[in-house]
């Protein structure tokens, strides 16, 4: 396998995108004492300089979430940063109950009112409910994902957690190559400050052959990572292999932190 069969080619706006960024962190890093180390860091745990660099120079396309903290960081609207970003903040925070557009800030957008219609339990926080799949098949394309709704979890299991919320977003599993562990249909939430691999940890990924994944990943024993189902039929489900460089072609979204389904 070449080296860069796995990368996810980026769109024209995309690669328009990592140029504005990197361009504006050029200009003010100096007068706002800016480090890619440091930008990694308030992107959230577990995020690493070469992630930040991978952002800005063209190899992984940037989310509305790491958008909104870039622009935050280098006190600039997101509109600076990416214009098409920028449409979608604003068709989210318009289809949000009582938030208004606020390109600087990061809570304004991110996370809806605690009172969406639980006026009267406040012990609750919002996370945005895409229509968003990942397969836990064959692979899903999500070329288009809106906002459905705002799913509610309880504050202080969040808190209890380490989970921040305006790193979450809540999507659909569909196929049954995770079963019994994630089943079709299940509900699950995906912190997208963890985008490094962990061993054992499961990871909704973003495939160039497959779109989007939802696998669990294992340190092989001789070299590189393994892609894998949990589901004990391998003749349908088989180990996918990729070496330890490939790995970074492979654009890991985030972390499946927690899954709700029938049982």
């Amino acid at each position: 396998m070449k080296k860069d069969s796995r990368r996810l080619p980026l769109s024209d706006w995309q690669l328009q995108d990592s140029v504005r960024l990197k361009t504006l962190f050029q200009a003010k890093r100096g007068e706002l004492k800016l480090t890619q180390e440091k930008l990694a860091a308030e992107l959230g745990d577990g995020v690493t300089q070469g992630a930040v660099s991978h952002f800005m120079n063209g190899r992984t396309a940037l989310s509305v979430n790491a958008a909104v903290v870039f622009a935050k960081a280098l006190q600039v609207p997101v509109s600076d940063i990416s214009p098409t970003l920028a449409a979608q903040i604003e068709k989210m925070a318009a289809s949000l109950p009582d938030v208004r557009p606020s390109y600087q800030g990061v809570e304004e957008i991110r996370i809806p009112p605690r009172s969406f219609d639980l006026r009267n339990d406040p012990g609750y926080t919002g996370v945005l409910q895409l229509t968003a799949r990942g397969s836990t098949g064959d692979g899903d394309d999500n070329p288009h994902v809106e906002i459905r709704g705002i799913m509610a979890f309880k504050s202080s299991w969040l808190r209890a957690n380490n989970l921040n919320p305006r790193h979450l977003d809540v999507i659909y599993a569909n196929g049954h190559s995770m079963e019994p562990t994630i089943n079709d249909g299940d509900v699950l939430l995906v912190d997208e400050s963890k985008i490094e691999p962990k061993d054992g940890q499961i990871f909704a990924m973003q495939s160039e052959s497959k779109g989007t994944i939802v696998k669990r990943l294992v340190k092989s024993d001789f070299d590189g990572w393994i892609i894998r189902s949990d589901n004990q039929d391998k003749a349908r489900y088989g180990d996918e292999i990729l070496r330890d460089g490939e790995i970074n072609e492979m654009r890991i979204i985030g972390r499946v932190v927690w899954r709700g389904g029938m049982l």
